[in-house]
């Protein structure tokens, strides 16, 4: 079947790798002492949610699992101007001598397994980690779920809708040896409105 495909010109679809959110507190470390860019604490997975109930089903689940927990973090579902919604999960303001932000990758990780699990993998788009410096740069680490890659998304400072290319080139550099990083630019999709950028 392999020959086949590459005969045919088709490709494997690449497979989401969740664990690679587990290296995102070794990359905050590396864009902390190299750029100066601190993890706010805050995450959020973006998903289109399809009708049914089903689907409310596994969405009430993840909420319940995220809340469960004795220090949990604050959860909200909110939507976006183009129909995605977002998961957002709000731990208090990373420290970097206590902060946990493994807690926060371990977050994510269960909201995105549970809707896999769920037969949901289809509708997930991306998980997102903001980052922010002293200047009030903010920056966004998003992990592709359909690529299982990630890339830096660097809103310019003044509220116009433009990126900060050269910080999200030197991001992606710098973190090329610790995560799998998206080569192909056209897919570092702009995230406009996402919760903590």
């Amino acid at each position: 079947m392999g020959l086949l495909r590459s005969l045919m010109g088709r490709s494997r679809p690449v497979q989401a790798n969740l664990d690679a959110l587990f290296g995102v507190p070794s990359a905050a470390i590396t864009l902390q002492t190299s750029i100066g860019l601190v993890p706010t604490g805050d995450g959020a997975v973006c998903y289109r949610a399809p009708a049914g109930s089903g689907f409310a089903q596994a969405q009430s689940d993840m909420v319940e699992l995220l809340e469960s927990a004795s220090d949990a973090p604050q959860i909200r579902v909110t939507q976006d101007g183009f129909g995605y919604s977002w998961l957002e999960v709000d731990h208090p303001p990373y420290d970097p001598v206590a902060g946990d932000l493994g807690g926060l990758c371990t977050d994510l990780h269960a909201v995105n397994t549970t809707l896999e699990g769920a037969g949901f993998g289809p509708s997930l788009l991306c998980s997102l980690i903001p980052f922010a410096d002293a200047t009030g740069r903010s920056v966004g680490l998003v992990y592709l779920y359909k690529q299982g890659t990630f890339y830096a998304f660097a809103p310019a400072p003044g509220g116009a809708k433009e990126r900060d290319n050269l910080l999200e080139i030197q991001i992606r550099d710098t973190l090329a040896g610790e995560l799998p990083v998206e080569k192909d630019l056209s897919r570092w999709l702009a995230l406009w409105g996402a919760p903590g950028l």
